[in-house]
């Protein structure tokens, strides 16, 4: 009678675990299925914009480039994404591709559209708020907050290889190297001193950038921006590639560690339109 009341008992722990691993494993599948979901809506979105859209000058012919750049990457990476936290990193990447669609339009004098949610690191690496040109390794390099002939690279800002880039529009796109390469060159500091040394739209110094530091709300943008990821925290203290930012993935396939963007990027956020109409 003992032995058949332990049989019995065993057999219901038994049941009830793989009850639980089961619900479990459903319920990682349906934020899986959710984060893919508002993922390629953010892509689609993005693809709509980048076949629509054609430029008519330096600055906009570059940023739909970009954009372009970003529409193929996160294709990618949501082809790839197995977890949800993948997901939102192919998110994030159509979102800043959606930034240089913003770019190109204002870059082409027409409606901007509706504000995009922000982007990892995006609000503590700043913007460039004046126009500076400075020589660099004898060339000049020049940013401004402005589109121009001399100014056609546009950044909507974040984080490269670990260190904050501000937005704004440059005459070379300096952080590409890192971009590439996942680390910063020698000379990037004196760089960053000489173009953004006393500028105010940049809160932190040249030595806060060669320590990968913004102005220490980094922490505060990435908790914010997680907050609508679907579930998941935000984490901006693990960011994409393994402590670089997302835009470390431009090849399109490093999803690493992080946390992704906020905001609801579907439904009423984007007012259900047509981008080319001044809305989504």
């Amino acid at each position: 009678m003992e032995i058949l009341l332990i049989v019995a008992v065993l057999g219901a722990v038994i049941f009830l675990v793989m009850k639980s691993q089961n619900k479990s494993k459903g319920h990682s599948a349906n934020q899986l299925d959710d984060a893919k979901a508002d993922a390629r809506q953010a892509i689609e979105r993005l693809g709509g914009q980048v076949y629509n859209l054609v430029g008519n000058d330096d600055p906009s012919k570059q940023a739909l480039a970009d954009a372009s750049e970003r529409y193929t990457a996160a294709g990618s990476q949501i082809e790839q994404a197995t977890t949800p936290m993948q997901a939102r990193l192919a998110k994030q990447t159509a979102l800043e591709g959606l930034y240089y669609i913003r770019a190109a339009r204002t870059a082409m004098g027409m409606d901007p559209g509706p504000e995009i949610p922000s982007i990892d690191g995006q609000k503590s690496a700043g913007s460039v708020t004046e126009d500076r040109q400075v020589e660099f390794e004898g060339r000049q390099v020049s940013a401004s907050p402005n589109p121009s002939a001399r100014t056609p690279n546009y950044y909507p800002g974040g984080r490269v290889a670990g260190r904050p880039v501000p937005a704004g529009w440059y005459s070379e796109p300096w952080w590409k190297p890192a971009l590439v390469a996942g680390a910063w060159g020698i000379g990037s500091m004196f760089l960053f001193s000489a173009m953004f040394s006393g500028m105010s739209g940049v809160p932190y110094d040249a030595q806060s950038f060669e320590n990968g530091g913004g102005d220490g709300s980094e922490g505060g943008d990435a908790g914010a921006d997680g907050g609508d990821g679907g579930g998941d925290p935000g984490t901006d203290g693990a960011d994409a590639g393994g402590g670089d930012d997302y835009t470390a993935m431009d090849g399109g396939g490093d999803f690493g560690g992080g946390d992704f963007g906020g905001g609801d990027f579907g439904g009423g956020d984007w007012g259900g339109g047509d981008f080319g109409g001044g809305d989504f």
